[in-house]
């Protein structure tokens, strides 16, 4: 697989990464076996890049993705993030940041975190705080790279002023639209994107069909893409999509990463599956090149992304 630069520090991985959120929580009952074999799958199938986060199952997504990759740990990336209380809410306390952090350096099983993010802004702590923490591992050589996530403009530059930052991740598809804006301050400070969510949460992955198939414990249940009215515009848009995805004998999803892939040469999308083949299938739209009429023709079927909120 081609690989990507992520940022001006020296960061590179594979042009599509792994997001291990949905090993642990979000998105039904997991299995820790199945998750397993399809983290180890989509190295094979030449993915250098994993992403999990504390907040994913209370380190469960942590100690499983280290599991997984600890044959493997030095011919990968991992990133992982902080900054998410308990009761879901803010937390970028410094004594908090050094918990957490530490907790993630022992559930990964690791020495070395190798990008480290601030999950969300904490309207507490200044920015400048947290990043000066943040750069206390990086000098201790426990952390390589520093990341932000879910944030603004100006908190980048902020962030970017004590440290240099190398990566933004956002929720980024062609549902999702939301942080095209920031792309020209990423640009001009040298910058990587991570997009999570690049399948919408399940609308581009070709297999959204009934709102009724979802379990109680599903995030989707409460996000405004599946709201009454939304649900059926978003399965028509995914229809559509879906047929010029057939017209080029690809799939919904490969469709969309491809075109995300064709967005930006800095930007790394992180399609996460539990089905080896699906991760399969997903690592081969690196190899798709979406023409100029196809790109067009995307624009036209979802001119202002997904119908309705992508949050909760």
């Amino acid at each position: 697989m081609q690989t990507r630069k992520l940022g001006r520090q020296g960061l590179t991985v594979s042009a599509l990464g792994y997001g291990a959120m949905g090993t642990a929580m979000a998105y039904g009952p997991t299995d820790d076996t199945e998750s397993t074999a399809a983290i180890r799958r989509a190295h094979d199938e030449g993915v250098t890049f994993f992403d999990t986060a504390q907040m994913y199952g209370g380190g469960a997504g942590e100690r499983l993705l280290g599991h997984a990759l600890a044959p493997i740990r030095d011919e990968v990336v991992i990133a992982t993030k902080f900054g998410v209380s308990e009761s879901w809410g803010p937390d970028s306390r410094p004594e908090y940041i050094r918990e957490v952090v530490d907790n993630s350096l022992r559930n990964l099983n690791t020495d070395t975190i190798d990008l480290l993010y601030q999950h969300i802004p904490d309207p507490n702590v200044p920015i400048e705080e947290v990043v000066g923490v943040m750069k206390e591992y990086v000098d201790a050589g426990k952390v390589k790279y520093l990341g932000l996530s879910n944030t603004d403009e100006e908190s980048i530059r902020r962030a970017h002023a004590v440290h240099p930052i190398s990566v933004l991740q956002d929720e980024h598809s062609i549902f999702a639209r939301d942080s095209e804006p920031l792309l020209p301050v990423l640009e001009e400070l040298g910058i990587g994107f991570v997009a999570y969510s690049p399948l919408a949460r399940g609308f581009l992955s070709g297999a959204v069909q009934s709102r009724d198939g979802l379990d109680a414990t599903d995030l989707r249940n409460r996000i405004g893409w599946w709201a009454p009215g939304n649900f059926e515009a978003n399965v028509e848009i995914s229809r559509r999509l879906g047929e010029l995805a057939a017209s080029k004998g690809v799939t919904l999803s490969q469709l969309a990463l491809a075109w995300l892939l064709a967005q930006k040469d800095y930007i790394v999308p992180i399609p996460g599956s539990r089905n080896q083949e699906r991760v399969a299938q997903n690592v081969a739209a690196a190899g798709i090149t979406l023409s100029e009429e196809d790109l067009a023709l995307i624009a036209e079927i979802a001119p202002d992304g997904g119908v309705g909120s992508r949050t909760i």
